[in-house]
């Protein structure tokens, strides 16, 4: 079972809640629901089963797009909106997404992780990680890469750099497995602190 749930935000509502970076608004999405993982399974990395992405708004209003493997609580702020994925969603083969995704790979010399810079370069990463791993194909020529940008944040004491870029485009699904994990799951890097959720739309 997914839950995909809206929440609205007042510009009193993010006052209130203290949303003032990254880190401040994982903890209120992360609030929404009940923690099902154990200390070991955090350290381990063992999946939340929460997605979600900022897609912002004006200044009197906020919108977060949610996706999680249980039924959030009724906030104490703002208003959300859930409903259940329908069975048979993932069943098609042509989506259009769009994503929040932290362009970065590990450094096979140096371990380290390495950010993906550049619209171009951002593509190119993107189209051959989802033909290696994510269960998809990507159209090229219908590939936008845009709000390429860097983040920092402190999270409990220690500074959190994290980049971000949006991509928009079409997908085919080739590994019908390997797609429904990454819709579930998400896909990249950075997904506690809003990155990775394939929003997508059958057509």
């Amino acid at each position: 079972m997914m839950i995909a749930s809206v929440l609205h935000l007042s510009r009193s509502d993010v006052k209130t809640l203290k949303i003032k970076d990254e880190y401040s608004l994982h903890r209120v999405v992360y609030s929404l629901f009940e923690d099902t993982r154990t200390p070991e399974q955090k350290q381990t990395g063992t999946s939340s089963g929460i997605l979600y992405t900022d897609k912002g708004g004006d200044e009197i209003h906020r919108k977060i797009l949610i996706l999680a493997n249980r039924n959030p609580i009724v906030p104490e702020h703002g208003e959300l909106v859930s409903k259940k994925i329908p069975d048979n969603f993932l069943d098609h083969e042509h989506y259009r997404f769009e994503i929040v995704i932290n362009p970065s790979q590990r450094n096979n010399a140096t371990r380290k992780i390495i950010p993906i810079k550049g619209r171009e370069a951002i593509g190119e990463w993107f189209i051959n990680k989802a033909d290696q791993g994510w269960g998809f194909n990507v159209s090229p020529q219908n590939l936008v890469v845009s709000n390429n940008h860097v983040k920092c944040f402190d999270k409990k004491g220690h500074q959190v750099t994290q980049g971000y870029a949006t991509v928009i485009g079409e997908l085919q699904v080739t590994d019908k497995e390997k797609f429904i994990n990454s819709f579930q799951n998400g896909i990249g890097r950075g997904r506690a602190f809003g990155a990775g959720l394939l929003q997508v739309i059958p057509f």
